[in-house]
């Protein structure tokens, strides 16, 4: 009998969870709150470890050719909108089911996957003691625009960077990270408290920002989480932000969520219980992904003082060109080396 999920949360941790879901020959029902799955006005960056997870997910071809992955493997129908989960039901006379219930609907399932974000539904409904998201003393502005033809670089400076990843369609994301008194200023024009903190910052710094519509320019708090004892409470399991939120300074946030997927899927696969492929999920997934967290709050930390930017200008300067480019080969760091666990071929289960 084929074994049903239900997936909260519709970003790409929910996406590449029911991409896997399907290669191992699951249904899944994925339950996004928002009205229609878009983009949002920013980039994200794959590193090596998360391509590869996307080519165990039979979705690195396209994500290469696009700039983005896009999901499209995702089957038809299985995707439902609008749908905003108010409770979440582990029956104790029948242990091994789950009962979700949304805006609109219910459902019961063998498995529940929370990749619903830092702000997860699904981690407060049964993680009630498990802390709020942290504020790292950093605010961030973003946006896209037209660039055909950029390179990526970045650019450090006292007390923040300035970021420019290519992006899909000859356009280039920004990101201007500085650091912040406390959460949530706000500012009745984004685009002009943005470009006045780097008007004296090389082109195109100012360019790019002048260049972006006012309305496409994004400003958000940078917060992460404090690790959780466990992300799997019964039959459900925590993917994704909704588990280990970090900061994006190690670029690994979108990809660790991937990799979550992957791993969750193949335990899946191997063990004959679902207790028993989640007791194995995070048992793989937490130390990894508590560990890339914790390392990219830290790098935040130096990124954004002046006396860490200061000791890292000094280091960038004595460290030999041989070793950088070694630093960033696909096998340069132990993040970066870890390779996915084999899926079946979705053919296996057709």
């Amino acid at each position: 009998m084929t074994r049903q999920a239900i997936v909260v949360g519709g970003g790409i941790g929910g996406l590449a969870a029911a991409v896997a879901l399907h290669r191992i020959g699951w249904r899944a029902i994925v339950l996004e709150r928002a009205a229609e799955l878009r983009e949002i006005g920013a980039g994200m960056s794959q590193a090596p470890n998360a391509m590869r997870a996307l080519d165990e997910l039979g979705v690195g071809r396209q994500a290469r050719a696009a700039g983005v992955p896009t999901y499209s493997a995702v089957p038809a129908g299985w995707v439902r909108t609008g749908a905003e989960v108010t409770g979440i039901q582990q029956d104790q006379h029948d242990q091994h089911t789950v009962t979700v219930a949304w805006s609109g609907g219910e459902a019961t399932a063998d498995l529940v996957i929370g990749a619903d974000g830092i702000r997860s539904t699904v981690r407060r409904l049964l993680w009630p003691d498990a802390p709020p998201p942290r504020f790292l003393g950093r605010t961030a502005w973003l946006g896209i625009v037209d660039a055909d033809g950029l390179p990526g670089s970045i650019t450090m400076g006292p007390g923040g960077y300035f970021l420019i990843h290519p992006v899909s369609g000859g356009r280039a994301y920004w990101a201007y990270v500085t650091t912040a008194d406390q959460a949530g200023i706000r500012y009745d024009q984004e685009k002009t408290e943005a470009a006045r903190r780097v008007a004296t910052w090389h082109e195109p710094i100012p360019a790019l920002i002048e260049a972006t519509p006012e309305e496409a320019v994004i400003h958000i708090d940078i917060c992460d989480l404090d690790p959780l004892p466990t992300y799997v409470r019964g039959r459900v399991a925590l993917l994704g932000d909704a588990a280990h939120a970090m900061s994006p300074d190690r670029g690994q946030g979108a990809g660790q969520s991937i990799e979550d997927a992957v791993v969750l899927a193949a335990a899946l696969t191997d063990k004959p219980t679902v207790e028993a492929a989640l007791r194995r999920y995070d048992a793989e997934r937490r130390p990894r992904t508590q560990a890339t967290a914790l390392g990219a709050r830290a790098d935040g930390r130096r990124t954004t003082s002046t006396a860490g930017y200061r000791a890292l200008v000094s280091m960038i300067r004595l460290v030999p060109a041989p070793l950088w480019r070694k630093g960033i080969a696909a096998d340069g760091n132990t993040t970066w080396r870890w390779h996915p666990p084999h899926l079946p071929s979705l053919t296996t289960h057709l």
